[in-house]
Protein backbone atom coordinates (compact mmCIF):
# COMPACT_ATOMS: atom_id res chain seq x y z
CA UNK A 1 0.00 0.00 0.00
CA UNK A 2 0.89 3.70 -0.99
CA UNK A 3 1.95 5.64 2.45
CA UNK A 4 -0.19 8.93 1.92
CA UNK A 5 2.12 10.32 5.05
CA UNK A 6 5.15 10.78 2.72
CA UNK A 7 3.36 13.40 0.66
CA UNK A 8 4.10 15.96 -0.64
CA UNK A 9 7.54 15.30 -2.17
CA UNK A 10 9.81 17.47 -4.14
CA UNK A 11 12.64 17.81 -6.29
CA UNK A 12 13.89 20.89 -8.06
CA UNK A 13 11.06 20.49 -10.77
CA UNK A 14 8.28 19.21 -9.66
CA UNK A 15 5.90 18.65 -6.27
CA UNK A 16 3.98 15.48 -6.44
CA UNK A 17 1.05 16.26 -3.94
CA UNK A 18 -2.55 15.36 -3.58
CA UNK A 19 -5.21 16.92 -5.54
CA UNK A 20 -6.69 20.39 -3.65
CA UNK A 21 -10.08 21.39 -4.96
CA UNK A 22 -8.56 24.52 -6.29
CA UNK A 23 -6.73 22.08 -8.93
CA UNK A 24 -10.11 21.36 -10.39
CA UNK A 25 -9.91 24.46 -13.32
CA UNK A 26 -6.97 23.28 -14.52
CA UNK A 27 -7.37 19.65 -14.36
CA UNK A 28 -10.50 20.24 -16.25
CA UNK A 29 -8.62 22.45 -18.97
CA UNK A 30 -5.47 19.85 -19.04
CA UNK A 31 -8.17 17.19 -19.98
CA UNK A 32 -9.59 18.95 -22.89
CA UNK A 33 -6.35 19.28 -24.62
CA UNK A 34 -6.33 17.19 -28.32
CA UNK A 35 -3.14 15.34 -27.35
CA UNK A 36 -4.41 14.60 -23.30
CA UNK A 37 -7.42 13.32 -25.16
CA UNK A 38 -5.92 11.40 -27.37
CA UNK A 39 -3.14 9.95 -25.24
CA UNK A 40 -4.25 9.91 -21.72
CA UNK A 41 -6.96 7.32 -21.67
CA UNK A 42 -8.68 8.85 -18.95
CA UNK A 43 -11.16 7.10 -16.96
CA UNK A 44 -14.19 9.71 -17.64
CA UNK A 45 -14.81 10.95 -21.28
CA UNK A 46 -15.27 14.56 -19.83
CA UNK A 47 -14.49 16.54 -17.09
CA UNK A 48 -15.61 19.61 -15.35
CA UNK A 49 -14.40 21.97 -12.47
CA UNK A 50 -17.35 20.24 -10.57
CA UNK A 51 -17.00 16.62 -11.67
CA UNK A 52 -13.12 17.44 -10.67
CA UNK A 53 -14.03 18.39 -7.08
CA UNK A 54 -16.48 15.35 -6.98
CA UNK A 55 -13.37 13.27 -8.47
CA UNK A 56 -10.99 14.49 -5.50
CA UNK A 57 -13.96 13.79 -2.70
CA UNK A 58 -15.05 10.62 -4.16
CA UNK A 59 -12.06 8.89 -5.48
CA UNK A 60 -9.13 10.11 -5.06
CA UNK A 61 -9.01 11.34 -1.10
CA UNK A 62 -10.69 7.59 -0.37
CA UNK A 63 -8.00 6.11 -2.33
CA UNK A 64 -5.03 7.49 -0.89
CA UNK A 65 -6.03 7.20 2.67
CA UNK A 66 -6.59 3.13 1.76
CA UNK A 67 -3.16 3.05 0.29
CA UNK A 68 -4.51 1.96 -3.29
CA UNK A 69 -5.16 4.69 -5.49
CA UNK A 70 -3.25 7.85 -5.43
CA UNK A 71 -4.37 10.53 -8.26
CA UNK A 72 -2.06 13.29 -7.67
CA UNK A 73 -1.11 16.94 -8.77
CA UNK A 74 2.03 17.36 -11.07
CA UNK A 75 2.95 20.77 -10.03
CA UNK A 76 5.90 23.41 -10.30
CA UNK A 77 8.72 23.26 -7.46
CA UNK A 78 8.51 26.82 -6.79
CA UNK A 79 5.02 27.95 -6.82
CA UNK A 80 2.99 24.48 -6.47
CA UNK A 81 1.05 25.60 -9.76
CA UNK A 82 -0.86 22.22 -11.17
CA UNK A 83 0.74 21.05 -13.94
CA UNK A 84 -0.59 18.01 -14.91
CA UNK A 85 -2.09 14.62 -13.09
CA UNK A 86 -0.32 11.49 -12.08
CA UNK A 87 -2.29 8.56 -10.87
CA UNK A 88 -0.51 5.55 -9.20
CA UNK A 89 -3.31 2.53 -9.57
CA UNK A 90 -3.53 -1.51 -9.32
CA UNK A 91 -1.17 -1.27 -6.39
CA UNK A 92 -0.23 -4.14 -4.88
CA UNK A 93 2.20 -5.58 -2.28
CA UNK A 94 5.31 -5.61 -4.56
CA UNK A 95 4.42 -3.16 -7.81
CA UNK A 96 2.27 -0.66 -8.59
CA UNK A 97 1.10 1.17 -11.90
CA UNK A 98 1.70 4.96 -13.27
CA UNK A 99 -0.16 6.69 -15.33
CA UNK A 100 0.41 11.04 -16.04
CA UNK A 101 -1.11 13.52 -18.44
CA UNK A 102 0.69 16.97 -18.75
CA UNK A 103 -1.33 20.29 -18.68
CA UNK A 104 -0.18 22.03 -22.48
CA UNK A 105 1.00 25.02 -20.68
CA UNK A 106 3.46 23.02 -19.14
CA UNK A 107 4.95 20.79 -21.56
CA UNK A 108 8.65 21.11 -22.45
CA UNK A 109 9.21 22.02 -18.77
CA UNK A 110 10.42 18.39 -17.56
CA UNK A 111 7.88 18.43 -14.79
CA UNK A 112 6.64 14.60 -15.65
CA UNK A 113 9.96 13.03 -15.33
CA UNK A 114 11.00 15.08 -12.44
CA UNK A 115 7.06 14.15 -11.43
CA UNK A 116 8.11 10.09 -11.95
CA UNK A 117 11.18 10.05 -9.95
CA UNK A 118 9.01 11.77 -7.07
CA UNK A 119 6.11 8.79 -8.02
CA UNK A 120 9.38 6.03 -7.94
CA UNK A 121 10.49 7.80 -4.38
CA UNK A 122 6.78 7.12 -3.06
CA UNK A 123 6.75 3.64 -4.40
CA UNK A 124 9.30 2.85 -3.00
CA UNK A 125 9.37 4.67 0.64
CA UNK A 126 6.04 2.77 0.68
CA UNK A 127 7.61 -0.88 0.14
CA UNK A 128 6.97 -1.17 -3.14
CA UNK A 129 9.44 -2.97 -5.68
CA UNK A 130 8.69 -2.00 -8.70
CA UNK A 131 6.70 1.01 -10.77
CA UNK A 132 5.19 -0.13 -13.94
CA UNK A 133 3.64 1.87 -17.04
CA UNK A 134 1.69 1.60 -20.51
CA UNK A 135 1.41 4.09 -23.45
CA UNK A 136 0.48 3.89 -26.89
CA UNK A 137 3.14 2.95 -29.64
CA UNK A 138 2.36 6.04 -30.93
CA UNK A 139 2.74 8.45 -28.08
CA UNK A 140 6.63 9.10 -28.76
CA UNK A 141 6.61 11.80 -25.93
CA UNK A 142 5.69 9.61 -23.19
CA UNK A 143 8.21 7.16 -24.14
CA UNK A 144 10.83 9.24 -23.76
CA UNK A 145 9.97 10.83 -20.81
CA UNK A 146 9.37 6.84 -19.23
CA UNK A 147 13.21 6.25 -21.03
CA UNK A 148 14.70 9.79 -18.68
CA UNK A 149 12.63 8.50 -15.54
CA UNK A 150 14.31 5.24 -15.25
CA UNK A 151 11.83 2.96 -17.11
CA UNK A 152 12.90 -0.03 -19.40
CA UNK A 153 10.43 -1.35 -22.31
CA UNK A 154 9.50 -4.52 -21.64
CA UNK A 155 7.59 -5.53 -24.35
CA UNK A 156 4.18 -4.76 -26.31
CA UNK A 157 0.62 -6.65 -26.57
CA UNK A 158 -2.80 -5.31 -26.40
CA UNK A 159 -4.86 -4.53 -23.37
CA UNK A 160 -6.96 -2.87 -21.61
CA UNK A 161 -6.30 0.77 -20.92
CA UNK A 162 -8.02 2.97 -17.95
CA UNK A 163 -10.57 4.49 -19.92
CA UNK A 164 -11.96 0.96 -20.57
CA UNK A 165 -10.97 0.77 -24.58
CA UNK A 166 -8.76 -2.03 -26.01
CA UNK A 167 -5.65 -0.99 -27.65
CA UNK A 168 -1.93 -1.47 -28.41
CA UNK A 169 0.17 -1.06 -25.69
CA UNK A 170 4.30 -0.78 -24.48
CA UNK A 171 5.10 -2.12 -21.42
CA UNK A 172 7.35 -0.07 -19.16
CA UNK A 173 9.09 -1.38 -15.71
CA UNK A 174 10.97 0.60 -12.88
CA UNK A 175 12.67 -1.40 -10.70
CA UNK A 176 12.88 0.31 -7.13
CA UNK A 177 16.26 0.59 -5.50
CA UNK A 178 17.44 2.23 -2.03
CA UNK A 179 18.58 6.09 -2.54
CA UNK A 180 18.00 8.90 -5.01
CA UNK A 181 18.94 8.37 -8.77
CA UNK A 182 22.23 8.80 -10.18
CA UNK A 183 21.40 12.31 -11.58
CA UNK A 184 20.39 13.05 -8.01
CA UNK A 185 16.49 14.46 -9.06
CA UNK A 186 14.78 12.48 -6.38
Amino acid sequence: MLDASILPLENTRARLRPLHPDDAMAFAQGTDDPAVRQFGHLPQPEYTPASVRAMIEQDASPGLERGDLAVLAMARARTDMFAGSLVIFGVSAESAEVGFWLHPAHRGSGITSAALDLAAELSRRSGLRELTARTLPENVASQRVLDEAGFTLQGRDTGTAPSGHRAELLHYAHLLRDGPRENGSA
